[in-house]
């Protein structure tokens, strides 16, 4: 059996060292689940959020064939604590696991050049517009395959703008560009940048991702930011943040 775990204290030793805010979100109980095969005395662990699973601890076959019967999608992003997470994962799902690599971002307090991301700001190219996510904007985020991941992972605008907080780029009225947060934890954000295809290499992503880490800074919050590839390392990289290191991850198609 596999069972959700109500007191994540009891799982947070397993997850120590791993400096990823979507766990973080987990163990803090402000989003996301994990489940564990043992609730006594959990030795593996699997925490659940968005398009993620994160497995820690001793590699178990049943957390990793493991779907929740609330996620609803066929696609998701697997990542192991180690290589004996790798191979199992490996095993389960065979030709459906496409190993990946992902780009890890330092977690770095005080780096933000504050005027210089409002000169970035202040250079939005003119014709377009720069708003923040309000109900209007989080409404059309929903219903636009490219950019609902801006705002997909709170259930409504409600619950966003609680817990959510998001930048986006306007052109006669249509959103063409955003940030926004991913995930939240007590102490910060997970950053989620897009560009709609025909807007991209203009610098909006750019404008949308200062603004964003701006309006974290004022709200005293960490803007976290995990690359998916390399041209996210180099944005990244022009923000103020500073590279860490690469890790594998695994795409599931058909989960």
């Amino acid at each position: 059996m596999v069972y959700e775990v109500e007191n994540t204290e009891t799982v947070g030793k397993l997850f120590d060292g791993w400096e990823e805010t979507l766990i973080w979100s987990c163990l803090q109980k402000v989003m996301g689940k994990i489940y564990v095969v043992d609730l006594k005395s959990p030795v593996s662990a699997m925490a659940v959020i968005g398009d993620f699973a994160f497995y820690a601890g001793t590699p178990s076959e049943q957390l990793a064939a493991y779907k929740p019967e609330w996620f609803a999608k066929d696609f998701i992003i697997m990542v192991p604590q180690n290589d004996g997470w790798g191979r199992m994962i490996e095993q389960v799902y065979g030709k459906k696991a496409k190993p990946v690599l992902r780009y890890a971002i330092k977690k770095e307090k005080g780096i933000f050049d504050r005027e210089k991301l409002q000169r970035v700001v202040s250079e939005l190219p003119v014709g377009y517009t720069l708003c923040s996510i309000d109900k209007r904007i989080y409404q059309m985020c929903r219903s636009e395959s490219w950019c609902m991941d801006l705002v997909s992972q709170f259930k409504d605008y409600d619950e966003y703008k609680k817990l959510g907080l998001g930048a986006a780029v306007l052109r006669y009225g249509e959103i063409v560009s955003g940030a926004s947060s991913y995930t939240r934890y007590k102490e910060g954000i997970e950053i989620e940048i897009d560009t709609k295809e025909e807007f991209r290499r203009k610098g909006l992503a750019y404008v949308c991702g200062a603004k964003l880490i701006l309006e974290c800074l004022k709200r005293e919050l960490y803007p976290s930011w995990d690359a998916q590839n390399k041209w996210s390392v180099s944005l990244a990289e022009k923000l103020g943040y500073h590279f860490s290191h690469e890790y594998r991850a695994y795409e599931i198609w058909g989960y």
